[in-house]
C-alpha cells in the first residue's frame, strides 16, 4: 500500500490513537507495523475476531493481558550464556502468573469469543520454571532455602553479625565521651565509630571517612577488625552460593526459551487484537462486510479522528457506477467525504472495526491512490498544478481495477479550459483501467461529462445558500454548484457586480469556468440536416436567422469519444439541462452531446425508456434524454409544419416514398440506416 497516501489520508494518526491502547512493547509493535491488506480470508477473520473482543469488552469485564515489563530484555539474551538477576526472575515470574490467569479467563469464554479464546491455547503454563523460581525468589531476592549452601552461610553471617554488634555496643560505651553522636555508622560496608577530630589518637583503629566539615572522623576499632574481617569472608561466600542459584534457574529459562517466545508472541496477538477492540469502543467501530468487486456502500459513516462531530456520511459506490464527481461550495465537505471514504477503506483493510452503520459494505483495493491537498512547495519550486501533475503521474504508474483513486479539486491551479480537458482525460483513463475513482471538483464542464459519459456519476455536498451554511451531506445523483454568488452577496459584494458577473457566466450562478454564456451562438452541421458539405450555420438565440456561414472539418479526430472540440467549433450556448425543461425534447430540437461534444437535430420522439433519436453527422443515434442539452428548439429552425422528412431522409428515399404514396411498385424499397446504439 501506497505510504504517502496513507500520510494523505492521516493513517498515521489513526496509528498513533490505537498505540495509546496497547499495554505492552510487543502490542505496540504490532501497532507500529499494522498496514492495510487485500486477503478477503484474512481480513474476515480479523474483523470477526476484533468485533468479539469488542463483545468481551463490552460486558464490563476486564482482560487480563500480561504487560511483558522486562521481558523484551530477557528474550534477547536468552541463549547468550547471560546469567538473570533476581529483578528479571521477579518479571519472569510475574509473566507466568499473568500468562496462567489470561489462559484461564479465555477458557472460560471458549463459548461466547470462539475465535478470540483459540490463541491462548497454544500458549505454555511453565508450571515447572514457575515452581523453580518461586522456590528461589522472593521480593526481587534470592531466599535462604534456594540451596543448602546457602542457607548455612547466611546462618553464619548472623552469628558474627550478632558478635561485632555485641562488640561495636561495647566499644561504643568505652568512647561515648569523644564521640561525636551515639550511633554505629558503616563506611564501604565496615562498621565505624564517629570520633571527634581531636580525640582521634585515642582510640586504636584505622580512619575510613571523616565529616565535611572535618570535626567528625569515622574510624573502624582495632578489636571490631577481626570479626569485620571475617564477616566480609561470609558476605563474598554468600554471593556466590547465590550466583550458583542464579546459574541455575538461567539455564532453566534457557531450556524454555521456545516456549516462553510463544506466549510472548501470543500476549502480543492479543494486546493487539483488546487495543484495536478498545479503540472500536471509543469511535463507535462497527463490523463490515467485504468484496473484491468494488463496491462500496457505507452507512452513517464518520471520520474517526472527528467521531460525533461530524454529520454521518451516506456513500456508495461500484454500483452502476465506478466513478464519482462530487461538487459542492468551499468547507462543503467534499475533501472531507474523500479522506473519511480513504481511511475507513484502509482502516478496514487494517482489520478495524469503523464508525459506520454495522453490516456497511467495503471494497478491497491492492492500492489506495491520493491526490489531496495543493502539493505546493517552495524547496521543489512546485506549482500547485505541478504538484497535481506529479501526483497523476504517481497515480497512472500503479492504477489498476484493485485501486481506489482519490482526488481533490481537479483542474486547479491552471488555465480553466487546458485543466479541464487534461482532467476529463485523466478520469476516462481512470475509467478505462476500471479504478474506483471519487473527485472533486468546482467545473461545470467536468460536471456534464460526468452526467454524460457511462460509469461516472455526480453527487453534490449540501449548501444552505440562506443561511451560508454547509450542510456537510452528500446527495448522489446531482451536480452542485459552489455557491459564489450566494456567499458573495451575503457576504456584502454590491449587487451590480454580482448581476455582472450573472451575466457573464450566463446567469447560472456557478464557477466562471463555465462554457455557459447568455447570448452565445449555435451551432449546426449541414451534414447534421442530411446534405452534403461541411459547412456550419450559426444560428443566433435573439434570432430566427442563418447569419454566418464557416467551413470545419466535421469529422472526429480521435479515438477518444470525448475529444476535446476541433479548432472551428464555436464556444457552446448556454445550458438547458433536461432536468430543467418545461416540455420533452421535440422533433427537429437542436440539441448538444455534452460526452461526444456534437451538435445533434432530434429525429424520433422519446420512447418509454428515455431514449431519444438524434441525427450526429449523417449518423442517426440513440442517446438517453439525460446526456442531451437543448440548444434551439425546433420553431426556431424550421418554419410551421415544416416536412422533417427534408431533414431525416435522404433524396434517395424521399423521392421513392413519393412514388410510393401515388402507386405500387413492384421491388421498390426504402433503406434504413443503421442506429448507433
Amino acid at each position: 500500500m501506497n505510504e504517502k497516501a496513507l500520510k494523505s489520508l492521516e493513517y498515521d494518526k489513526v496509528k498513533e490513537s490505537l498505540l495509546d491502547y496497547a499495554v505492552s512493547y510487543a502490542g505496540k509493535r504490532h501497532v507500529e507495523q499494522m498496514k492495510p491488506i487485500a486477503s478477503p480470508k484474512l481480513l474476515r477473520r480479523m474483523l470477526d475476531e476484533t468485533d468479539e473482543a469488542k463483545g468481551l469488552l463490552e460486558t464490563g469485564v476486564s482482560v487480563p493481558i500480561p504487560s511483558l515489563e522486562g521481558i523484551e530484555h530477557i528474550l534477547s539474551l536468552l541463549g547468550t550464556g547471560y546469567v538473570f538477576s533476581e529483578k528479571d526472575f521477579s518479571h519472569i515470574l510475574q509473566f507466568l502468573t499473568s500468562c496462567g490467569q489470561l489462559m484461564k479467563y479465555m477458557s472460560a469464554k471458549a463459548s461466547v469469543a470462539p475465535h478470540v479464546s483459540t490463541y491462548a491455547a497454544s500458549m505454555y503454563p511453565l508450571l515447572k520454571m514457575k515452581a523453580e523460581i518461586e522456590q528461589c525468589i522472593r521480593h526481587m531476592q534470592v531466599i535462604d532455602t534456594a540451596s543448602k549452601e546457602l542457607l548455612k552461610v547466611r546462618k553464619r553471617i548472623v552469628v558474627f553479625e550478632e558478635r561485632l554488634k555485641a562488640k561495636l555496643d561495647s566499644l561504643m560505651s568505652k568512647y561515648r565521651s569523644i564521640m561525636q553522636e551515639n550511633v554505629i555508622s558503616t563506611r564501604n560496608g565496615r562498621y565505624v565509630l564517629p570520633i571527634k577530630k581531636e580525640y582521634r589518637k585515642q582510640v586504636a583503629g584505622m580512619v575510613l571517612d571523616e565529616s565535611a566539615s572535618g570535626q567528625t572522623v569515622y574510624m573502624e576499632p582495632t578489636e571490631a577488625s577481626a570479626f569485620q574481617f571475617e564477616l566480609n569472608a561470609l558476605r563474598a561466600e554468600e554471593e556466590r552460593e547465590v550466583t550458583k542459584v542464579l546459574i541455575q534457574l538461567s539455564a532453566l529459562v534457557d531450556d524454555f526459551a521456545h516456549e516462553l517466545q510463544v506466549n510472548v508472541d501470543t500476549v502480543a496477538t492479543y494486546d493487539f487484537l483488546f487495543a484495536k477492540a478498545k479503540y472500536a469502543l471509543a469511535i463507535g467501530g462497527s463490523n463490515v462486510q467485504v468484496n473484491e468487486e468494488g463496491k462500496i456502500s457505507l452507512r452513517n459513516a464518520r471520520h474517526p479522528l472527528l467521531k460525533t462531530k461530524m454529520v454521518p456520511l451516506h456513500f456508495e459506490i461500484g454500483y452502476r457506477y465506478r466513478s464519482l464527481i462530487i461538487t459542492g461550495p468551499n468547507t462543503g465537505g467534499k475533501t472531507l467525504t474523500l479522506k473519511t471514504v480513504g481511511l475507513l477503506t484502509a482502516m478496514v483493510q487494517s482489520g478495524l472495526l469503523v464508525p459506520v452503520q454495522a453490516g456497511s459494505m467495503f471494497a478491497l483495493f491492492d492500492n489506495i491512490a491520493v491526490d489531496i491537498g495543493d502539493g505546493q512547495s517552495i524547496e521543489h519550486a512546485l506549482s500547485t498544478f505541478s504538484a497535481h501533475i506529479h501526483n497523476v503521474i504517481d497515480i497512472l504508474k500503479i492504477t489498476d481495477r484493485s485501486t481506489l483513486v482519490l482526488i481533490d479539486e481537479m483542474a486547479s491551479g491552471t488555465d480553466p479550459g487546458e485543466g479541464v480537458g487534461l482532467s476529463i482525460a485523466i478520469l476516462e483513463e481512470l475509467h478505462r483501467r476500471k479504478a474506483t475513482t471519487i473527485a472533486t471538483t468546482h467545473f461545470n464542464e467536468i460536471k456534464n461529462f460526468a452526467a454524460a459519459a457511462d460509469g461516472f456519476e455526480n453527487a453534490r455536498m449540501e449548501f444552505d445558500a440562506d443561511t451560508l451554511q454547509p450542510l456537510y451531506r452528500l446527495r448522489i445523483g446531482e451536480a452542485g454548484q459552489s455557491y459564489a454568488f450566494s456567499i458573495a452577496l451575503k457576504l456584502g459584494l454590491p449587487t451590480a457586480i454580482i448581476e455582472r458577473s450573472r451575466e457573464l457566466t450566463g446567469g447560472q450562478g456557478t464557477s466562471p469556468s463555465s462554457t455557459d454564456t447568455k447570448n452565445e451562438s449555435f451551432v449546426m452541421s449541414d451534414q447534421a440536416l442530411g446534405e452534403e458539405g461541411g459547412t456550419i450555420k450559426s444560428f443566433s438565440k435573439d434570432e430566427d436567422k442563418v447569419t454566418a456561414d464557416v467551413t470545419v472539418d466535421t469529422g472526429i479526430t480521435t479515438d477518444s469519444p470525448y475529444s476535446q472540440k476541433s479548432a472551428g467549433t464555436v464556444a457552446q450556448p448556454e445550458t438547458s439541462r433536461e432536468g430543467k425543461r418545461d416540455r420533452p425534447f421535440a422533433l427537429g430540437d437542436c440539441v448538444y452531446i455534452a460526452y461526444l461534444d456534437k451538435i445533434g437535430i432530434v429525429y424520433r420522439a422519446e420512447d418509454s425508456k428515455g431514449n431519444i433519436g438524434v441525427i450526429i453527422q449523417k449518423q442517426k443515434c440513440t442517446i438517453h434524454k439525460k446526456r442531451l442539452e437543448l440548444r434551439v428548439e425546433s420553431q426556431q429552425l424550421y418554419p410551421a409544419n415544416y416536412d422533417f422528412d427534408i431533414v431525416f431522409d435522404t433524396k434517395e428515399n424521399r423521392k421513392k416514398r413519393k412514388l410510393m404514396n401515388r402507386k405500387y411498385v413492384e421491388g421498390l424499397s426504402i433503406d434504413i440506416l443503421p442506429e448507433d446504439q
